[in-house]
């Protein structure tokens, strides 16, 4: 018994030092889709993100949900259609895409975080212009017969601005932002986003030392084994010999945009593994992949 005391100790102490060092730094935590539907593990991120904000840090969550809406979609007897990785989104499935997003999801992680006795509030394009987006140009795809022509995809955007300054005074008095991936345009209409490129985007804007991707995966793997840091030179040629390559490739691209901007660190971690993300940010090892500038 006396053990088991002493190495929970070892554990404290370890964190300790990093504890140090990221107090009252912002870290992104891209919560995807792929990563939430189970419970318990829900809540055991979420415990994280709790803990993080309890001994001083400034977590900022922004979520997808893209396996919900493509359920979503299917009980309303729509086909989910995507071009080069980007849902077409008519009026209809937009008003799905908001309802899962604004509606559902977020509300849900708000309430979540308040269970755990953390402060939480609700965020997204829709509120007071926190994220501008333009709307995403015809998207090229080819005719049977080879001819190249542009789709329009809808009310699919991309992040133009991010209100740091705004999200930085959440913040500040220990409140957890979580937003939705939703921009607001010029002409006042509502896009879809990339959750992954809106993570990127916010870290640059609030100077995160961190952005954290949570996936269904145990980070980027190279002849069956997790490369635990890499730099961005690196992953180019990782991306060359294709070793990353379909849903990793986004992440990456938007980690490499953040990195770029001035962000420190990108971590790309199985969302599924109890208390990832303490384990990544909290102990020498961690669990799955680094990218440093």
């Amino acid at each position: 018994m006396i053990e088991q005391l002493i190495e929970k100790s070892r554990v404290l102490i370890e964190a300790l030092p990093y504890i140090q060092s990221f107090k009252g730094k912002k870290v992104v935590v891209k919560y995807g889709g792929a990563t939430m539907g189970d419970g318990e593990k829900d809540t055991t991120i979420l415990k994280d993100i709790v803990f993080m904000s309890a001994v001083g840090m400034h977590p900022i969550i922004v979520h997808g949900g893209g396996g919900l809406i493509s359920y979503r979609m299917n009980e309303a007897g729509k086909v989910p259609r995507f071009i080069e990785g980007l849902r077409v989104t008519d009026e209809e499935t937009f008003a799905i895409v908001k309802d899962v997003l604004v509606g559902t999801i977020n509300p849900a992680i708000v309430s979540e975080i308040g269970k755990l006795k953390g402060k939480a509030v609700g965020l997204s394009g829709e509120t007071g212009g926190l994220i501008k987006a333009v709307k995403h140009p015809p998207v090229t795809c080819m005719e049977p017969e080879g001819r190249a022509i542009g789709v329009d995809i809808g009310y699919v955007g991309a992040a133009d601005f991010i209100d740091g300054e705004r999200l930085a005074g959440i913040c500040s008095d220990g409140t957890i932002p979580v937003i939705a991936p939703i921009g607001q345009g010029d002409d006042g209409k509502l896009y879809n986003l990339n959750a992954d490129t809106v993570a990127s985007k916010v870290a640059v804007a609030v100077g995160a030392k961190k952005l954290v991707f949570l996936t269904n995966v145990d980070g980027i793997i190279k002849d069956g084994e997790i490369l635990s840091t890499i730099n961005i030179d690196e992953v180019n040629h990782l991306i060359s010999e294709n070793v990353i390559a379909g849903g990793m490739l986004p992440k990456v691209r938007a980690g490499i945009d953040a990195l770029i901007g001035g962000v420190r660190k990108i971590h790309i971690i199985h969302g599924k593994i109890p208390h990832t993300l303490l384990l990544e940010i909290f102990t020498k090892k961690g669990v799955g992949t680094q990218i440093t500038q």
